[in-house]
């Protein structure tokens, strides 16, 4: 494969590390040479592709992985934050299924009202007729 098709569908590893004036410097570790800055990680990741591209052909096909060095306490929090998060989307998808089943239980095997199954749950009546007609459907088919 030629040197451009390899480019295409490389991975270039980015080194993002914030220097002391607040700037982010970013690093192509594949690409000696290949260095660039900015003020936000955003802009970092769109000036590395723009360096990238001034090093190698189809910069713009090739996969960038970033990799933002932290300190250890910064990285921790940043840990402790995205587990605390991926257990909140748990937990909702949790509650979720549980007012689904609550709605089933009140509206088709009670015989409740969706006003009344509402506010036993805390939902909307619109929102116990959406759940109901959905397992409703489901249950046909």
């Amino acid at each position: 494969m030629s040197r451009e098709g390899m480019a295409k569908t490389m991975t270039y590893n980015l080194d993002l590390e914030l220097d002391e004036a607040g700037w982010w410097v970013v690093s192509v570790r594949e690409v000696a040479g290949c260095r660039t800055q900015a003020r936000s990680i955003r802009q970092a990741l769109s000036r590395a592709r723009e360096a990238l591209a001034a090093c190698i052909e189809h910069a713009d096909e090739a996969v960038l992985e970033p990799h933002v060095h932290l300190s250890t306490e910064a990285r921790q929090a940043v840990d402790r934050y995205r587990a605390a998060r991926a257990r909140l989307e748990r937990e909702r998808l949790a509650a979720r299924r549980a007012g689904d089943d609550a709605v089933r239980v009140l509206v088709h095997d009670v015989g409740l009202s969706v006003r009344d199954a509402g506010e036993l749950l805390g939902l909307s009546h619109q929102r116990v007729q959406q759940v109901a007609v959905t397992i409703h459907a489901e249950h046909r088919g």
